[in-house]
Formats: C-alpha cells, structure tokens, sequence
C-alpha cells in the first residue's frame, strides 16, 4: 500500500487512523499483534522496531526470548473490523544486536524470503507465481469441550440436510443432500451474499478473486479461489484472506473454519496451491512437445516435489485433522503420483489452462492449517531439488496416471506410493528427508528440529485422549 514513511503519516492524517496494528506470524501460522498510537509510529520504528517476547510465538528459548519486529509498510491495509481507525501492517522479526540488529532466521517470512532468493541465485528461475484455492467451511453454531469426564463437540449449518426434519423452529425446507453441494444455486446456497461480500473485501485489499462457489460438503463448505503472485506475497494474501473470511463471518453472526475435516462423512477443506516459474517473465514450464505440454524443468519440479512429498506434508498438513480428510472416497488425494485432469493425483495438471503463461499444475494435498510461508516453501524447495538434480517422476514410477485411482484393482493400487497416513508418519518423513530444505540455508535445522518437537507433542495429546467412537466399539467389552 505504502512506499515511504511518508506516504503513510500523510494517509493517517487525511483518514484521521488512531491506531496502527503490526501483525507477526508465529510459528504454527497463528497471527500475533501489537498496536501503537499513530502519533508513536516514527522513522525509528521502521529503523529499530518494536521489542516483543519471541519465546511466546514458538521461536526461541525463554532466556534469548527478547526480538524485535520491524514493520513492512508495503503490506498495509485498512482494517475493517475495528471501531477506531485502524491501519495494519505486518512485521518482520529481527534479532537484536550490536551494532545492527539483523532478521530472525527462523521466522516464517525471513524463510520465505530466502527460498526465493535461493531460486534466483541458482539461475532457473526468478519467481515463482502460486495460486492457492481457499476451501472452508462456515457454520452457525460450534461447540467443543474436551475435559476428563466430557469429551465432543457440536456443529450445526441452516442449510444441512440433518436440519431436514426440523418442527421446533420454521423450516422452508431446500437443505443440502450429503457431499451434494458442488456449486448448488439459491436457494440452497443461503451463502452466496456472505461469499460475495468476502469477495469484494478482499478485492478491496488487493487479493484479486478468480471465482467463489458453494463446495461438495453440503452444510456450508465453500470455496473463494484467488489470482496468482508471488510466493511471499501470497503467503502474506493467504494470512490476511483467512483474517478478513473469518472476522466478516463472525461479524454477520457465523463462524469460519479452514479446519481440514470438521465433518466426518463430508468433504473436508483442502487449499490446492496452483504453481508455475518463470524467468525474466517468461514461462519455463511450457514444452509444446512435453507431456502435456510440460516442459523437462516442469517435470523435474514434478518429480522432486512427489519423491519429497512425506515430508512437505509435515509443513503442508501440519495437523493431526489434515489425515482425517486425506483418505478415500472424499476427493482428496492419497496417492503421491501425476495425471492430467484427475482429481485423485496429489498433482494435478489442469487440461484447461493452455497457453505458455498459463500452463502449470496443482499441488493438491496441503491445507489451510499450514502456516503459509513454510508450506510454500517447502513445496518450492522441492520443486528445485527436483530440478538441480533431473528427478524424473515417470523414472521414479509416480506417473502419469491418467485414470482414476480410486477404481485401480487393489494389487494396482499397492504399486503406487501412499501419502503419509498420519501428522506422526510426515514427521518421521521430514527426520529422515530434509536436506532439501537445508540447501541455501533456507529451513534453518533448528526449526525444522521444533517443528518435529512441537508437532509431536500436538499428536502425541490427541492420541492420549479417549475417543467419543471407542466407547462405541469398546464399552462393553
């Protein structure tokens, strides 16, 4: 929004801000925040910036804990869920000291940075254009306890076909069938004024939209997919879209949720991030002669991004709720290989999109749980690795399979690798395969280390706790 300090005191004075927000990612992909005064943002706060306690946000150990984060005024926006006059930025983390303070190797934005800066400096290409598809689900009610004696949860959507049946309240009827909401009309889609509104804000913030649809998952899962840019760039769009999707929702007295599988028997919230490079603004992944009309560098990406596939879901789907939507029967994928048009392929090749600049592909089992600039970064890094080192993905037997996986018989099917089947297994993945991420100094060990660590303890809590299903199977026994 803004180029100059300058730019922005002239602006909060024309708009009357009382009050400027910095927002920081942490390590899980949660935004933190901070807000000044405007009469206290000064050139030294985008020299020396604002001191906070790093050890809060998953970084650093408690007794190195003091940071500080300068703010970028290029990502600015207008906040338009606050009473007063809010501009928010967000900010860089950086570690103090002497005589110059320099970026925090571990935070997420600083990685981003360095992986594409890795890209440039092995020549192949100079940026990378992602184009993620926002999948999510919006309810009216979610309750959840988990204590020792109480453990479930409780969702409910007007237009769910179990609100079929209703007599207490009026029912008009239209409901949802199951997995039948797939770009359902009015007056089944109660949401399209909500999803349209979503839209136009985040037009307004300067995240263009592609479309936005009612998705398969009939109690109110929809979909807004947006144009493409650049990979740091959409991490930050991706951050700000779920702030703007999730605070209109509860404004209007509903409530959002990117959460991978909050329905059993439904489908679940994928974020399929579409991907092509290029090089001095022309496309390297276009071969008129190629398998579909791929280039040899769009192939190799291909090839390292499936041979490290287990461990880039380990930063792609971070959460134990990522393995409950990748498994059979729900359009997800689970198989690690590559087709044209075929759903059921972790990449997906998309026949529509012909022309040079247009030609890529999709990388389909990463989720919105995923904290952004990680995520995007492991893809990418992968991606290179394949290129550097010529992996050919038909060599390595990941495809092409232009047919649907699901109806392979099953001695056909055990041919073809397996995503990981749960949060634990991609770690072990990301143990024992990392050194791709290394490369450049890009994925700094030590997070990758407290990644594994603090993920661990996530799965290793969620598997702790009795489950609501094995009173079911086991009570009587």
């Amino acid at each position: 929004m803004f180029k100059s300090y300058d730019q922005v005191v002239e602006f909060c004075s024309e708009n009357e801000i009382a009050m400027i927000d910095f927002k920081m990612i942490d390590l899980l992909g949660r935004w933190r925040h901070l807000s000044i005064p405007t009469g206290r943002f000064s050139l030294d706060t985008l020299k020396y910036g604002i001191g906070f306690d790093g050890s809060n946000y998953g970084f650093a150990p408690i007794e190195k804990s003091d940071m500080v984060f300068i703010p970028d005024i290029t990502t600015t926006v207008y906040d338009p869920f606050t009473d007063v006059p809010t501009l928010s930025m967000i900010g860089d983390v950086f570690v103090i000291a002497e005589p110059d303070n320099y970026r925090f190797d571990q935070d997420p934005r600083n990685i981003a940075l360095k992986a594409e800066e890795y890209m440039q400096a092995t020549g192949i290409a100079d940026e990378m254009r992602i184009g993620p598809e926002y999948e999510f689900h919006v309810f009216d009610h979610v309750s959840y306890e988990c204590s020792p004696q109480k453990t479930g949860f409780s969702i409910d959507a007007e237009q769910a076909i179990w609100n079929s049946g209703e007599n207490e309240f009026q029912n008009l009827g239209y409901k949802i069938p199951l997995k039948g909401g797939y770009h359902i009309a009015p007056p089944q889609d109660i949401l399209y004024d909500l999803r349209a509104r979503m839209c136009i804000l985040m037009e307004e913030n300067n995240i263009p939209v592609k479309y936005h649809h009612h998705e398969v998952g009939g109690p109110g899962q929809v979909e807004i997919e947006v144009e493409f840019g650049g990979m740091r760039e959409m991490a930050d769009k991706t951050m700000l879209a779920k702030y703007l999707i999730k605070n209109l929702a509860f404004q209007e007295g509903k409530t959002a949720t990117f959460m991978p599988k909050p329905l059993y028997g439904e489908a679940g919230n994928g974020m399929h991030v579409h991907m092509h490079l290029f090089k001095n603004g022309s496309p390297i992944f276009y071969d008129e002669n190629g398998y579909s009309s791929l280039s040899k560098e769009a192939l190799h990406f291909i090839g390292g991004l499936l041979k490290h596939a287990p461990a880039v879901l380990a930063f792609t789907n971070p959460s134990t709720n990522s393995y409950k939507r990748l498994v059979p029967g729900y359009e997800a994928p689970v198989s690690v290989c590559f087709a044209t048009s075929n759903r059921s392929a972790v990449i997906r090749i998309p026949a529509y999109a012909k022309a040079p600049e247009h030609k890529r592909f999709e990388f389909r089992s990463s989720d919105a749980t995923c904290n952004p600039y990680l995520a995007f970064s492991a893809i990418l890094m992968a991606g290179m690795d394949g290129i550097m080192n010529k992996i050919d993905p038909t060599a390595e037997g990941f495809g092409p399979y232009d047919i649907n996986l699901y109806n392979l018989p099953a001695e056909e099917q055990a041919k073809i690798k397996g995503l990981p089947n749960s949060l634990d297994e991609a770690l072990d993945a990301l143990e024992k395969d990392h050194g791709f991420l290394l490369a450049g100094g890009v994925f700094p060990k030590r997070l990758i280390e407290i990644w594994i660590e603090n993920k661990r303890k996530e799965a290793r809590k969620v598997n702790e706790i009795p489950h609501p299903l094995e009173f079911e199977l086991y009570y009587d026994l």
